[in-house]
């Protein structure tokens, strides 16, 4: 499993209890912190229920103050569509309560919904167990103990809080398999040189003795036909990155796993967001991100401080 670097640190949270800071995905990710071969089921949350349809905003009940000692979970309304399948990309509504007072700390139910949970071991393992198994339409509540920090996060009055969030599963995103779509000409000369393996779409890299001058740039490589990306939504990629200064590659989702990475753009460093957002699903992409950009004087895992950094992205699904 990929630690996505994209994230910024701050939306790095494992606990559900961080979801008004991070938002359900970032809230529910391991960031490699996780065991993804544990097995265990995770125990039924006793005490919440809830009143509704299939895909619709459930109407949640328990009484206060609620006590959580363990990560739990329970199904609140079974999904009446198809059955989740491992490597698809969910999209969802979430609604999180204070456990001790009730009160509602976030939900993104007047919103559209978020596509940025993708089940290929890049969650807790024992929350992508519970995911995996139900169907499109079930509203389940997931239990968290609180901690100091998920209290902050969240603006939680007292330390130590727990959480109840509830999470419904709205559909399936479909997703491309690699970038796709016409390439494109009159590519500056000067920049790096992308070729892509014919099979699996996994990039390499000539950096062509490219200097940076300290500007973004963003190149389209390949031009797909997709729906545009939104600046406020999310996608689907895979991607690799390196340093510019090194030349080394720090991470790539081709090489660990051939799985997807899937997020919000307002959930990533400035450099994604400018350069994925208005691009089409389909596209392939060439980010030369300056520090100001990226993570700035904050060195990250095998990416130091102040680093230009190169990506190439093939994105293969959008949504709202």
């Amino acid at each position: 499993m990929f630690n996505v670097h994209i994230h910024r640190p701050k939306a790095a949270k494992l606990a559900l209890s961080a979801l008004a800071a991070a938002g359900m995905c970032a809230a529910l990710a391991a960031c490699g912190n996780a065991s993804s071969s544990s097995s265990s089921p995770l125990p039924k949350l006793e005490g919440v229920s809830a009143t509704g349809k299939s895909g619709q905003e459930p109407e949640v009940h328990f009484k206060t103050p609620m006590t959580i000692s363990q990560k739990s979970y329970s199904v609140l309304i079974p999904g009446t569509g198809a059955q989740l399948k491992e490597g698809e990309t969910v999209c969802y509504q979430y609604v999180v309560y204070n456990a001790r007072t009730g009160s509602k700390i976030d939900s993104t139910w007047k919103q559209a919904p978020s596509c940025s949970l993708t089940l290929n071991n890049s969650l807790d393992s024992d929350f992508e167990q519970a995911i995996a198994s139900q169907k499109i339409g079930a509203s389940i509540a997931f239990g968290t103990p609180g901690t100091q920090e998920s209290s902050s996060a969240s603006g939680a009055a007292n330390s130590g809080d727990a959480y109840i969030s509830v999470m419904t599963l709205m559909s399936v995103l479909k997703t491309l398999p690699k970038a796709e779509g016409a390439k494109v000409e009159n590519i500056p000369s000067d920049l790096p040189k992308v070729t892509s393996n014919p099979s699996t779409g996994e990039p390499s890299l000539d950096f062509n003795n490219y200097k940076s001058d300290g500007k973004f740039v963003a190149q389209t490589i390949i031009k797909g036909s997709g729906p545009v990306v939104p600046s406020s939504g999310s996608v689907v990629v895979k991607y690799s990155g390196w340093v510019l200064s090194s030349k080394k590659q720090f991470q790539s989702t081709w090489s660990e796993g051939n799985t997807t990475a899937s997020f919000s753009l307002s959930n990533t460093i400035e450099g994604f967001q400018k350069g994925l957002a208005g691009q089409t699903v389909g596209s392939q992409v060439l980010l030369i991100i300056p520090p100001s950009m990226g993570y700035g004087s904050t060195a990250q895992s095998g990416i130091p401080a102040n680093s230009t950094l190169v990506f190439v992205v093939d994105i293969l699904g959008s949504g709202d």
